[in-house]
C-alpha cells in the first residue's frame, strides 16, 4: 500500500450540520478524482457514502465512512461524518483519526448548531480547520452577511482562500486569492488585493523566517505563501474559507486542490502522544509520524458486518504496520491478524502494509475494541482513549419473542462495540435492561439494525430515571445473624460505621491519600481495605484482635457491596460512601461466609438509615438554540422543569442560545415539547453533568413509590 510517503498523506474529516452537503461533497470529489466509476447521489440513493439502507431511507448519514483518492501526487484519506447530533459519536471517531477538519456550512442556513459544535470539537483536538462554504448557488444566499457571521462566530482568523464569482443563480466559479487569473473575471464578491493582504498576514504569522522577509522586503511570492500555508493552518493563525456549490460542480476542482494545499500532513499537523510505563513510572512520549519509528496505531471505528464479521479500522500514528501479529495494549496480548485491508467506503481490498498516517482495516480480530492501542510490542506507548458525550436518553428493552433473552444480550453487546454513545445497562433492582443513546432517533436506528442484522425485534418502554442514593452524615449500625436449622447453624455479627466520601475522589491513590489512612483510622489494616471507583466506595477494615476472622472479611465486603448495588432507601445504586468495619463476633462452629455476608448487609443498611440518606438525581447540561422570538417561552418552560439558567447568548442570524442545567427526570420528552413551542425551529443538545440532591418533597414521592412497588412484588 505504501507507495506514498508520510509527508504526502492528507487525512481529513468532512464535518458540519445535517443538510450542509457533506456527503454530496464527498461524492463529487471522489468522482472528479476518478476514485469511483460513477458519481453518486444522496437523492437517488446511489451515494458512495450513504450506502446503508437506513441512510438511503432517511436521506441522512448515520455512520462515518472512510475513502481515499489521489490528487497531484498526494494520498488523500477522507472521512464522511454524520451531521445530526444524534450520531455525534461517529463524527467524533472520524475527527480522532485525522489532522484536518473540513467544516461544511450551508450558505442558505448559515452557521447551525452542529456546525459550531464540530468546529469547537476539532479545535479541542488540536486539528487544523478549513471552512467550506457550500450551496452558494442557493436562492437568498447573502454572501457578505454569511462571511460576517462566520467571523463573528469562529473568529477573525477565518479568511477567504478563494472568492466566489457571483452568488445564488449567478454563482459560476471561484478565484484563488494567491494565484488569481489575469485578467480578473467580472462579478467577484470581494476585493482580491484586500483579501490577499489579510491572507498574507495570517500565513507569515506562523513562519518566523517568512515574517522577517515580509517585514523587511514588504512582499512574499505566491510560491512562498503556498509552501507556508499548511504551517499556518496547523498553527491556527489561518482558518481558510473555500467556496463551492458541489451539486452543480462549482468549486469542486478547487476543493480537491484545497485538500492538498490546505489539509496538513501527519508531519505538519498535531502529533499524537502516548503514555509509556517503565519501572512503575509513566511518561508522555510523542508518536513520531515516521515510517522508521516504533509502530503504534489506534482503533477508531468498529463495524460488525453480517458477511465480513468484525471489522476494525486503524489509524497508524507511527512506524510501519505489516506482518501477521499486533500487540493489543489493552489486553496485554499479541493478536494474530489475517491481513490488512485498504478501505474505499463499503469496498475493501487486501494491502501488504501501512505506514504512519495511513488508515487501514483488519477483519475478524475479535479482541479489538474501539479506542484500543495496537503496536509492534507490548511495551509500546499507549494512546489515550477517545472521549465521548455520555448518552442520557434511555429505553427499557426486552425481546418481543420468548426465548430471545440470550440473543438480545449478544446483539446489543455488538452494537455497543461499534457505537461509543450507545450503552446497555442492567438495573439490579428492577432487572430492567436499559439501552442508552443520544436521542429517540438514535435508539430507533439501533432497533432497526437489531431487526436487520440479527432478526431481533424488541419492545421498548420508558425506563426508571437512574437515581442514586448516598448519605450526608456519619452513621452506625450492627447486626447479629443467628440461624439454627437442626444441624450446623449460621452465626455472624458485624459492627460498622458509614461516612460520606468526597465525590471529588476518583482513584484508589486519592482515596488512600485523603481518607483511607492511619490519620483518619488509626486501627486500619491497609491490606484488607478496598476502593471501588465505579461507586466511589471505600471499604475500611479496622478489626482488632480478630473479632472477625480474616477469612470472613471478603464476605463482609460482599454484603456491603450488595447494598451499594441495590440501595437502602428506595432501591437505587449508592455512591460516595465509606464504611468502617470495626468490631464483630464469630462462632467456632456456626460461623460461615453466608452468615457474615448477611450480617454485613443488614448492618450496612441500618447504618445508612441513621446517616441522613438522600436521593441524588442526574443533572444534564442543556444547550437550547432557538429563534429569538421564542426565547421568553423557552425560559418560562425551563423554569417549570427546575432548570438553572447559566448563560444566554445571541448568535448571528437572530438566534439565541440558552445554556442551563436541569434534572434529567424533567426532560424525558423534551424533544417533542421543544418542537411544539418553536414550531420545529428549535434544537438542543444534552449531556450528563453531575448528580445532585433531589428536593425533599420529590424524594418522599419517589421513596413512597418504591416502597409500594416492593410491597406489591412481595405479595405476588
Amino acid at each position: 500500500m505504501a507507495k506514498h510517503k508520510v509527508e504526502d498523506i492528507r487525512n481529513l474529516a468532512v464535518v458540519g450540520h445535517a443538510g450542509s452537503g457533506k456527503t454530496s461533497l464527498v461524492d463529487a470529489v471522489l468522482f472528479h478524482a476518478k476514485a469511483v466509476d460513477r458519481r453518486g447521489s444522496v437523492d437517488d440513493g446511489t451515494s458512495a457514502a450513504d450506502y446503508d439502507e437506513q441512510e438511503k431511507e432517511r436521506r441522512t448519514t448515520i455512520d462515518s465512512k472512510i475513502f481515499h483518492l489521489d490528487h497531484r501526487g498526494k494520498r488523500v484519506q477522507l472521512i464522511d461524518t454524520p451531521g445530526k447530533a444524534d450520531f455525534i459519536g461517529q463524527a467524533l471517531c472520524g475527527l480522532s483519526a485525522v489532522e484536518t477538519a473540513f467544516v461544511v456550512i450551508n450558505a442558505h442556513a448559515g452557521v447551525e448548531v452542529n456546525t459550531r459544535r464540530m468546529f469547537n470539537e476539532a479545535g479541542r483536538l488540536g486539528l487544523a480547520r478549513v471552512i467550506v462554504l457550500n450551496k452558494l448557488d442557493s436562492e437568498n444566499a447573502d454572501f457578505d452577511a454569511l462571511l460576517s457571521t462566520i467571523r463573528q462566530t469562529f473568529g477573525t482568523k477565518c479568511l477567504l482562500y478563494n472568492i466566489p464569482i457571483g452568488v445564488g443563480a449567478k454563482f459560476k466559479g471561484v478565484v484563488n486569492v494567491l494565484q488569481p487569473p489575469s485578467p480578473l473575471p467580472d462579478g467577484l464578491l470581494a476585493d482580491p488585493e484586500s483579501v490577499r493582504a489579510q491572507l498574507t498576514d495570517a500565513i507569515v504569522e506562523a513562519d518566523e523566517a517568512l515574517m522577517e522577509k515580509y517585514l523587511g522586503e514588504g512582499a512574499v511570492s505566491p510560491q512562498e505563501l503556498l509552501a507556508a500555508l499548511p504551517k499556518a493552518v496547523a498553527a491556527g493563525t489561518l482558518i481558510p474559507i473555500v467556496c463551492a456549490a458541489v451539486r452543480n460542480d462549482v468549486g469542486v476542482k478547487e476543493l480537491l486542490d484545497a485538500f492538498v494545499d490546505l489539509a496538513v500532513s501527519p508531519v505538519v499537523g498535531k502529533k499524537r502522544t502516548g503514555i509509556k510505563s517503565m519501572n512503575g513510572e509513566t511518561t508522555e512520549v510523542v508518536l513520531e509520524p515516521s515510517e522508521n519509528a516504533e509502530m503504534v496505531g489506534q482503533v477508531f471505528k468498529v463495524l460488525n458486518d453480517k458477511f465480513i464479521g468484525n471489522l476494525s479500522y486503524i489509524r497508524v500514528y507511527s512506524g510501519k504496520l505489516s506482518g501477521d501479529q499486533i500487540a493489543n495494549l489493552r489486553t496485554g496480548k499479541m493478536a494474530r491478524i489475517p491481513g490488512l485491508l485498504e478501505v474505499q467506503g463499503k469496498q475493501t481490498k487486501p494491502t501488504s502494509d501501512a505506514i504512519a498516517g495511513d488508515i487501514v482495516a483488519v477483519a475478524k480480530v475479535e479482541d479489538l475494541r474501539l479506542g484500543d492501542t495496537i503496536a509492534s510490542s507490548l511495551n509500546a506507548p499507549k494512546v489515550p482513549p477517545m472521549t465521548f458525550p455520555t448518552p442520557m436518553f434511555g429505553l427499557a428493552v426486552e425481546p418481543k419473542a420468548r426465548g430471545d433473552e440470550q440473543k438480545i444480550s449478544g446483539s446489543l453487546a455488538k452494537m455497543t462495540e461499534e457505537d461509543p454513545t450507545f450503552k446497555v445497562i442492567r438495573d439490579p433492582q428492577t432487572k430492567e435492561m436499559v439501552m442508552m443513546g443520544m436521542s429517540q432517533l438514535h435508539l430507533e436506528v439501533i432497533q432497526q439494525r437489531l431487526k436487520k442484522r440479527f432478526d431481533l425485534e424488541v419492545i421498548t418502554r420508558e425506563p426508571k430515571i437512574p437515581y442514586r442514593e448516598t448519605i450526608t452524615a456519619k452513621g452506625e449500625g450492627m447486626h447479629r445473624h443467628k440461624k439454627q436449622t437442626g444441624g450446623a447453624g449460621q452465626f455472624g455479627e458485624v459492627h460498622l460505621r458509614v461516612y460520606p466520601l468526597p465525590r471529588e475522589i476518583t482513584t484508589e491513590e486519592q482515596c488512600r491519600a485523603q481518607f483511607m489512612n492511619k490519620t483518619q483510622f488509626p486501627q486500619i489494616r491497609e491490606d484488607y481495605c478496598r476502593y471501588d471507583p465505579e461507586y466511589n466506595f471505600a471499604f475500611i477494615d479496622c478489626i482488632v484482635g480478630g473479632s472477625i476472622p480474616n477469612q470472613f472479611m471478603p464476605a463482609v465486603y460482599k454484603g456491603c457491596m450488595e447494598v451499594m448495588e441495590r440501595g437502602a432507601l428506595a432501591g437505587y445504586r449508592m455512591q460516595d460512601v465509606a464504611v468502617e468495619v470495626y468490631f464483630g463476633k464469630d462462632h467456632p462452629v456456626d460461623s460461615k461466609e453466608v452468615a457474615f455476608k448477611t450480617a454485613a448487609r443488614v448492618a450496612f443498611k441500618n447504618a445508612v438509615m441513621t446517616a441522613r440518606p438522600v436521593l441524588l438525581e442526574p443533572i444534564v447540561q442543556l444547550e437550547v438554540t432557538v429563534p429569538s422570538k421564542y426565547t421568553g417561552a423557552i425560559l418560562g418552560d425551563l423554569n417549570t422543569k427546575r432548570a438553572r439558567i447559566e448563560n444566554q447568548e445571541s448568535l448571528p442570524g437572530d438566534l439565541q442560545v440558552i445554556i442551563a442545567k436541569a434534572p434529567l427526570a424533567e426532560l424525558t420528552r423534551y424533544a417533542a415539547q421543544l418542537g411544539s413551542i418553536t414550531q420545529g425551529q428549535g434544537s438542543y443538545t444534552m449531556e450528563f453533568s453531575h448528580y445532585d440532591q433531589v428536593p425533599g418533597n420529590i424524594q418522599q414521592q419517589i421513596v413512597a413509590k418504591a416502597a409500594k412497588a416492593k410491597e406489591e412484588e412481595e405479595e405476588e
